[in-house]
């Protein structure tokens, strides 16, 4: 029962220090001001009511009101008040019209901290005429605050609207009547998701800050219609897409750092006067690189006429305007900042715009195909290697002949090489849509889906054209080697086996990437160039040294297989040989044309550049796809069997019929055993085909 007690009088202890406290925090009525429980009052009157020291007050500092809202005439006609502060002031609700009105002597107004403060009345800011600081900062605002009637006579106004993440829009005409004179506009970290049209209409604006609003995904094109300025932009930490097409033309300094989604710029022609951009992605700064001053110059001139003037020293030391890093609130103070403002003349000159970050080594400022015979050559690969493999795959797979184990691998080398030819086609595309403005598209191609599945598609094509080239050497070898041994003979089902670990093989090393081992994003080309990680560096040298394995494969099956067919002891079919030797030449061309890639890959690897990204894209772009091009004519369209499947595809549908049969005819003579009673007598056979051919022909040729 004592434990209770005792319990009981340490709660009340407590509770009456808390009550102490808090009685520090209640509202604190200034001496100069009328307060009662229901309503307070700032005016000429209380003021004169008071004593005459504190009379001279000037500034007033609300904190805790209790009152749901500001009335009208609260706060009017006060002689010597510069400064007035409302804040923490969770009670409050509205401000009403005329709310400040007729306070000749106010300098800065500032309502800071009051979470459910939801509106501010029209004209609740009325006849300021020295106001030069307005600063609502952390409120429940639901609409953009009432500025229309402030009329504010000073050389620079300075507005600070920020953390009022309830305002979604900046409407029409929002700070007209405002002032007449320069503005700086702090707009920070608020919930705007549009600014209107006409929205800063009747303004001379020498800075505009939006940073911070990340829900800001529009500035409308007619925003700036009827402002004059602004001078510097900041549209930092924004959602924007794009920005005004109009209005812009006096923008000097442009800051645009962490807006992801601002992928492309306006027309360089709204820019006329850009000195100094700091944007997100380095491929912007691209665009200023050939702008010069005198592309300015041109436009200014067709509108204004002839200006001749140039600029060979830099504004004053000294003076300026506060950067929009500086602008931090609660620790801004207006003596902070020199109100001086400079009177600048348009300079022209010859000299780059400076702009931030600067494109590295991966992307240099050049379209995405640099050159314009590398243009013409790879839509040339492009088109002739897809339309030869398509040829070459509904050829083989449209055939009645049993499916051996050289058609199973010639169908796997075919879709591979489809696959790396449609990679240079969307290359191309891309280039055609963005040429000349790569800057505008770069970002979106990079970081998009359509390189991702370009980079895909080519990593594994050239991995699995690689492993399909080494499997046919090592079937070939395997096939010489063991020609007269029929149980050690590959089957197709071996060989399946094989290329279906090929394809698992080739899946993997093309999804890593996409899974974040090296990147295809890194250049414009979509190859997976990423070696910034340790994983990614092991990533790029294991695909490059596997494949420089691969051809010392190669090389020592095939010379192998020549010693085998230079040794009389060993017997092998003459085919065998034939088709050895075909494809001896043929994969160490494909070999020696992808060597020099291969070199200059592994040296970039080893972080030892010996080539530019644009010398390289010679390479990758022309040389690189090629054997996809040559695979295809080299390895099936020239040879005799793919002749004679062509022609007996076109047989079922209706043409060519006598030279086909004529071809299968001779087909059967040349497959007839040396012992066989018509291989005595070949004349014959030979002779009853050419006399079906001349009859068919014949017949076939009907009346002219």
């Amino acid at each position: 029962m004592s434990n209770l007690l005792l319990w009981t009088m340490w709660r009340l202890v407590m509770l009456s220090t808390v009550l102490q406290v808090r009685s520090g925090w209640t509202f604190s009525c200034p001496v100069i001001c009328q307060c009662t429980e229901q309503s307070f009052r700032c005016t000429r009157e209380t003021q004169l009511n008071s004593s005459a020291k504190s009379s001279l007050m000037n500034n007033i500092r609300l904190t805790h009101l209790p009152l749901q809202e500001v009335p009208s005439n609260t706060f009017r006609d006060l002689h010597n008040v510069d400064r007035i502060e409302i804040s923490q002031s969770d009670s409050i609700r509205i401000f009403r019209a005329r709310a400040f009105h007729s306070l000749h002597s106010l300098q800065e107004v500032l309502i800071h901290n009051m979470k459910n403060l939801e509106f501010i009345k029209k004209g609740a800011f009325s006849d300021l005429p020295k106001l030069k600081y307005l600063s609502i900062c952390n409120t429940g605002l639901r609409e953009f605050p009432d500025l229309s009637t402030i009329f504010s006579l000073e050389p620079l106004f300075f507005l600070e609207v920020g953390d009022n993440i309830k305002i979604d829009t900046i409407p029409p005409n929002a700070f007209l009547g405002m002032t007449e004179e320069e503005t700086y506009m702090n707009l920070v970290g608020n919930g705007f998701k549009e600014v209107q049209r006409y929205a800063f209409n009747g303004t001379k604006m020498s800075k505009l800050v939006l940073k911070g609003n990340r829900n800001l995904r529009k500035i409308h094109d007619e925003a700036f219609e009827g402002a004059t300025g602004p001078s510097l932009l900041d549209v930092s930490s924004t959602a924007l897409h794009s920005l005004p097409a109009l209005g812009l033309q006096q923008v000097t300094v442009l800051t645009a750092r962490s807006a992801q989604g601002l992928k492309t710029l306006p027309p360089l022609e709204n820019l006329v006067n850009l000195q100094e951009a700091h944007l997100t992605y380095p491929s912007h700064c691209c665009a200023f690189h050939t702008w010069r001053r005198k592309h300015r110059e041109n436009a200014f001139l067709g509108s204004f006429g002839n200006l001749s003037r140039l600029c060979n020293s830099g504004p004053p030391q000294g003076t300026g305007y506060p950067s929009a890093s500086d602008m931090s609130y609660p620790e801004y103070s207006l003596d902070d900042f020199d109100f001086q403002y400079l009177n600048l003349e348009l300079c022209l000159s010859d000299a780059p715009i400076k702009c931030t970050p600067e494109p590295d080594a991966f992307n240099p400022c050049e379209d995405l195909l640099g050159y314009a015979y590398l243009r013409t050559a790879t839509w040339a690969t492009a088109v002739s290697s897809v339309l030869g493999n398509l040829a070459v795959l509904a050829v083989l797979l449209t055939s009645r002949h049993k499916l051996t184990v050289s058609r199973f691998l010639m169908c796997n080398l075919a879709f591979a090489d489809l696959c790396m030819g449609v990679y240079p086609l969307l290359i191309a595309a891309v280039d055609q849509r963005s040429r000349r403005q790569y800057y505008n598209h770069a970002t979106d191609w990079q970081t998009g889906g359509g390189c991702g599945a370009a980079g895909f598609l080519t990593v594994f094509a050239s991995e699995l054209s690689v492993y399909t080239l080494t499997v046919i050497t090592l079937e070939r070898w395997h096939t010489i080697t063991h020609a007269l041994r029929r149980d050690r003979k590959l089957r197709l089902r071996h060989v399946a086996a094989m290329m279906a670990a090929g394809w698992g093989f080739s899946l993997l090393a093309a999804l890593l990437p996409v899974l974040g081992v090296s990147s295809y994003a890194k250049v414009s080309i979509c190859l997976p160039m990423d070696i910034e990680t340790p994983a990614s560096q092991a990533y790029v040298m294991a695909v490059l040294l596997l494949n420089a394995a691969a051809f010392l494969v190669v090389c020592v099956c095939y010379g192998r297989i020549y010693a085998s067919v230079r040794n009389p002891r060993l017997a092998t079919r003459r085919s065998d040989t034939r088709m050895a030797k075909r494809m001896a030449v043929l994969i160490f061309t494909d070999f020696l044309c992808m060597a020099p890639i291969s070199f200059f890959a592994i040296s970039a690897a080893l972080r030892m550049p010996l080539i530019t990204v644009s010398h390289s894209k010679i390479l990758l772009i022309l040389f690189y796809p090629i054997n996809s091009l040559c695979n295809p004519f080299l390895y099936t369209i020239f040879t005799r069997a793919f002749r004679l499947e062509v022609r007996l595809l076109l047989t079922r549908c209706g043409r060519c019929s006598d030279r086909a049969w004529l071809h299968r005819l001779l087909g059967l003579a040349d497959r007839k055993p040396r012992n066989s009673a018509s291989s005595r007598k070949p004349s014959s056979l030979r002779f009853y085909a050419y006399h079906i051919k001349m009859q068919g022909c014949i017949l076939n040729r009907g009346p002219k």
